[in-house]
């Protein structure tokens, strides 16, 4: 069994995890909280999103934190000062919660928009999109008719996004225009479920390596696998104590290490009480790529 250690515990549901400035971020989705660690200095809360579920985070050039909201389907802006601002309303775009989210150097971000309700399992399903927001707060449906949309990736270049497309099973690239416009998608991989008696196999966060494949939490198969351009799974394991991974990114001394955001479920009060949610930690032989 791959080795993991427990960076934190007693989270709620830890997801969106990012590398940045030789710190690891991310959401404590149901706890309310964008969470920033450091080696040093342990585990901090950024800022707490009371009245809505923070979710995929990013930074603009200058430095301010951006932070997605599930049910309002709003872009939020934290500044220097702490102060929270809408930095984009999403509703007349989205068909569903947005939920993750990657932003490129020059502040451009994509939002994925998943076309369900995450926390309202009535909610009819829809096409999903990923909706692209400038810095200046202007938005656009970037791709359209995804299969729930979720975690993302940029290449080194910031010229290539992949999207997990949950409920499709797959991998999908864009080419990435000047004006942040998205081309044509093609395949990068499709994910098969390892049992055969699984019902399907969905693609939750992701993160790339220097190797150009994909770090893939698969949740329905409690698994991390490692995934090449064309489909290819090099590498998988479990985790320890029946903990379900959902996200990962790759970051520490030369981002050689493989973070991984696990609880022992993710819906509503049972995984509010117990607080199930661990942060883990595993090294890797390929560091990472792109962002996050």
């Amino acid at each position: 069994m791959t080795e993991c250690s427990i960076v934190i515990d007693d989270l709620v549901f830890p997801e969106c995890p990012r590398w940045h400035d030789g710190e690891l971020w991310f959401t404590d989705m149901q706890d309310h909280r964008v969470v920033r660690w450091s080696p040093t200095a342990g585990a901090t809360t950024v800022v707490e999103v009371t009245d809505d579920v923070p979710s995929g985070i990013g930074w603009l050039p200058d430095g301010r934190l951006l932070v997605v909201t599930q049910e309002r389907q709003h872009l939020l802006c934290v500044g220097h000062d702490a102060r929270v601002e809408l930095h984009a309303d999403l509703s007349p775009l989205a068909s569903g919660s947005t939920n993750d989210m990657i932003v490129t150097s020059r502040g451009v971000a994509y939002v994925g928009d998943m076309g369900l309700r995450i926390h309202d399992p009535s909610f009819e399903r829809r096409p999903g999109r990923v909706i692209c927001v400038h810095p200046d707060g202007s938005s656009f449906v970037a791709a359209d008719d995804l299969a729930a949309p979720n975690g993302m990736i940029l290449d080194d270049d910031e010229r290539t996004l992949i999207v997990a497309e949950s409920a499709g099973m797959r991998l999908t690239r864009f080419a990435i225009g000047a004006d942040g416009a998205l081309g044509p998608p093609s395949r990068f991989a499709d994910l098969v479920p390892e049992d055969s008696s699984a019902r399907y196999s969905p693609p939750d966060g992701i993160c790339l390596d220097a190797a150009g494949a994909v770090w893939v939490a698969d949740p329905i198969g409690a698994r991390m696998i490692r995934v090449e351009d064309g489909g290819a799974v090099t590498d998988s394991f479990r985790l320890p104590d029946g903990l379900i991974p959902y996200a990962c990114v790759l970051g520490g001394v030369d981002r050689r290490t493989l973070f991984v955001c696990a609880a022992l479920g993710h819906t509503g009060a049972v995984v509010t009480e117990a607080r199930t949610g661990r942060m883990l930690a595993t090294p890797v032989s390929i560091g990472g790529a792109g962002a996050p």
